[in-house]
């Protein structure tokens, strides 16, 4: 055990400034997201602006790619965020309907199925079921979260989850240890944006009655 701790240490400490930013900006930008602030997006802009970089520094190109789409979905998130909230304080949590969430799960199986088959083998994956379902099913994750759907944080503990065992297994302890707290605060949005649905709830039967 004390070589996990002796990798985590070494993680933390010998990253490159620019990994060390990359990690400040996850963490801060999903506390944000937890707490439903709009500071949420430009930090995360930056966050995924670094992400690529360093994804095409170490010639990754389809995962530096892909940080094109969360930069989009960012800056639509945020729109979105402000442009739909009418005169209300923030934009209401909201749930997906089960055709919503049928046409989630289909769609982001289906582009699994397809990355693994075309992009896992062109970039010669090790584990290229594993790396599509991680980033499909984040992309999933993400398009729910900048909608404001509360199931977005049930398929980020679904792919933090997958992310923790499948390093841990690798003997990528560090990385593993990274993701271990990406799924905590997964649990800890989860939990914070169902006590904002209940809360719009009652508020909502208290104007009902009221009137």
């Amino acid at each position: 055990m004390s070589e996990v701790w002796q990798n985590i240490r070494l993680g933390l400490t010998t990253a490159s400034p620019l990994d060390q930013a990359n990690l400040a900006l996850g963490l801060v930008g999903v506390w944000l997201m937890i707490r439903r602030s709009l500071w949420a997006f430009p930090v995360g802009l930056v966050a995924v602006t670094v992400q690529g970089v360093l994804f095409y520094q170490i010639n990754f190109p389809a995962d530096a790619a892909l940080q094109i789409f969360y930069f989009g979905s960012f800056a639509w998130g945020w729109w979105h965020w402000v442009r739909d909230r009418g005169q209300a304080p923030e934009l209401p949590v909201t749930r997906l309907s089960s055709r919503g969430w049928a046409v989630t799960m289909i769609g982001a199986s289906v582009a699994t199925v397809l990355w693994a088959l075309t992009i896992g083998p062109w970039m010669h994956a090790a584990m290229p079921w594993r790396d599509a379902f991680i980033a499909m099913f984040s992309v999933a994750a993400q398009t729910l979260q900048v909608r404001k759907n509360i199931e977005n944080w049930a398929l980020w503990v679904v792919v933090n989850l997958v992310a923790v065992m499948s390093y841990w297994s690798a003997e990528l302890a560090f990385t593993a240890f990274l993701y271990a707290i990406y799924l905590g605060m997964a649990f800890v949005g989860w939990w914070d944006w169902r006590r904002s649905m209940q809360r719009a709830d009652s508020d909502s039967r208290t104007l009902a009655i009221g009137r």
